[in-house]
């Protein structure tokens, strides 16, 4: 049985450092829930909850069935607000609008037929939130990320840095703000939390 451990296959794309840098992000599949309102609000749980269901009734799916075993990833977030002249987290509007796409890495075996059959055994445990899943790509390319150690609140004093060597380097935003959670909130001081943020970019 085929063994799959996308933390080390992909590590260069899971890590980053306290200064920013220019890296070159390949493709992925994922699959993802589109939401808006408050980060731990009441949508919000239902989406990681439907997320992580469905990623691990994949994941032991596939392995009762000897097909493969796989490492599941960690949760990452797109995040964008209605106007989209805002890119400074500290100039968003109020939290219950904010929109995300919280996320959750695959492997390339997974497919559409997987998923839904997935689908459809977490929403007989767990309700309906599970039908909002979808699998889908994510194609970033070139960005700009760094490593934000601390609390949730204070990633604008990280961003700035980022955005910072982002002009310095002649290039401009693109896409949405991505982040990249490497530690548990339910388990970490706050001051210890390790979030990648990374956006992508073009040359002007």
């Amino acid at each position: 049985m085929e063994t799959i451990d996308l933390k080390k296959e992909l590590k260069r794309f899971y890590t980053a450092k306290t200064r920013p840098e220019i890296i070159d992000v390949p493709e992925g599949r994922f699959l993802a829930f589109d939401g808006r309102g408050e980060p731990g609000g009441e949508e919000y749980t239902a989406a990681l909850n439907a997320l992580y269901g469905v990623a691990y009734t994949l994941k032991f799916g596939l392995k009762k069935r000897g097909v493969a075993d796989f490492t599941v990833m960690g949760l990452e977030g797109l995040w964008w607000w209605d106007d989209p002249t805002i890119v400074w987290l500290e100039d968003a509007p109020p939290r219950e609008t904010w929109n995300w796409k919280s996320m959750i890495r695959m492997p390339d075996l997974v497919t559409e037929e997987m998923v839904e059959a997935a689908k459809a055994e977490v929403r007989e445990k767990r309700g309906p939130a599970a039908d909002r899943v979808r699998l889908e790509p994510l194609n970033e390319g070139l960005s700009a990320q760094i490593l934000h150690v601390g609390p949730y609140s204070d990633e604008p004093r990280r961003q700035k840095i980022l955005h910072a060597f982002i002009e310095e380097l002649g290039y401009g935003l693109r896409g949405r703000h991505h982040e990249i959670y490497m530690g548990d909130p339910r388990r970490t001081a706050p001051e210890r939390l390790k979030t990648i943020l990374r956006h992508p970019v073009e040359k002007r």
